[in-house]
């Protein structure tokens, strides 16, 4: 009633100052009956979709490169899907490069993609970050990054089983191999989750041992000082050990040390025999084979007489190869695809 009043006397005052118009136009808005303003609700927001896009193979051939990220870190990555039918359920081999090394530079040197296609497996290439180790070194001789759920290690087996997903990889058949600080970091992601690994290659490299700052790896890797095993150690995946007897950067006792893990692992007794041979490029090898007295063999461990730091026959256009050498890469695939696991390992989580 008092909106009506109100514009009743401003209809009043619009007539005495000579606005007829104005004056009928306002008293018939305060004599309409009110209506009630209606709002609009506000629109409710919209929930983001939350199914995960489905994951698109790669083609067969496709060297892809890509980029993932969880808890533990990030890294870079490449993967090399081979020739052949796309529906097939291949093994996986991770390959972790050395120092100084990009994922293509050791595809390249070590050769894997061609094998790849001859063999029918799937190769995945983590890249090290430059923002962890300016020489991308793996961080190998960190406690942070020597134990299952954490560090590198945890970011690896992550992005396995990324790939293993992506690729569509049999889970039965997964393999890590590693080449210098990459052999190193290959040996305690393969043991920290050996439910995920079937089998461990190590080119170079240092065992598990009692190794918490780079002072002792750097000692360790010269030689002087041996690198103990851990108090507990649980029997590490069957592995397959690479060395030059002439490596001035990594010192050759340390392959002696895989053998000395096995041992401390409590295998039972061991069954040996060593094979002498030399490459169709004239290097001398000597091979050795440790055996279980159920004739599983746990270790293998190859001394390339006259060798150095470098990737036994491969390619002379990657670094640190030497390819007078037998070729580690098709000795490696034929140790790990002779393996694999009875039942899959889980396929998702960190642990």
């Amino acid at each position: 009633m008092t909106d009506l009043f109100k514009a009743l006397a401003k209809a009043a005052r619009l007539a005495r100052k000579g606005r007829p118009l104005s004056a009928v136009i306002a008293a018939q808005r305060g004599l309409s009956p009110t209506r009630p303003v209606r709002r609009k609700a506000a629109a409710k927001p919209r929930k983001p979709k939350t199914s995960p896009k489905a994951l698109t193979r790669p083609t067969p051939g496709s060297f892809v490169a890509g980029e993932f990220t969880c808890p533990q870190g990030t890294l870079a990555y490449r993967l090399y899907t081979p020739q052949g039918s796309p529906l097939r359920r291949m093994p996986l081999v991770v390959m972790l490069h050395g120092c100084s090394q990009t994922a293509v530079d050791f595809a390249i040197g070590t050769g894997m993609n061609r094998l790849a296609d001859e063999l029918g497996f799937i190769v995945l290439y983590p890249q090290q970050n430059q923002s962890a180790n300016l020489a991308r070194c793996w961080n190998w001789h960190n406690p942070d990054n020597q134990a299952r759920g954490r560090g590198e290690p945890a970011v690896i087996a992550a992005l396995t089983r990324h790939a293993m997903g992506l690729s569509r990889a049999n889970p039965a058949r997964i393999y890590i191999a590693g080449l210098s600080a990459g052999g190193a970091a290959a040996a305690i992601t393969g043991a920290a989750y050996c439910d995920l690994f079937v089998a461990i290659g190590v080119h170079s490299g240092v065992a598990q041992g009692q190794i918490r700052s780079l002072a002792s790896a750097i000692s360790a890797m010269r030689g002087r000082k041996a690198s103990a095993p851990p108090a507990k150690l649980r029997r590490p995946p069957p592995t397959i050990v690479f060395h030059g007897d002439q490596d001035r950067v990594v010192h050759p006792s340390n392959a002696g040390a895989f053998l000395v893990n096995l041992e401390n692992s409590k295998p039972g007794p061991l069954l040996s025999q060593s094979y002498a041979g030399t490459s169709a490029h004239g290097r001398a090898f000597t091979r050795k084979v440790y055996k279980s007295t159920r004739g599983e063999i746990l270790l293998e461990d190859w001394t390339v007489h006259g060798s150095g730091h470098g990737w036994s026959g491969g390619h002379a256009g990657g670094s640190y190869t030497d390819p007078a050498g037998p070729d580690a890469s098709r000795e490696m695939l034929r140790f790990f695809l002779a393996r694999r696991r009875q039942g899959s390992p889980r396929t998702s989580g960190q642990g």
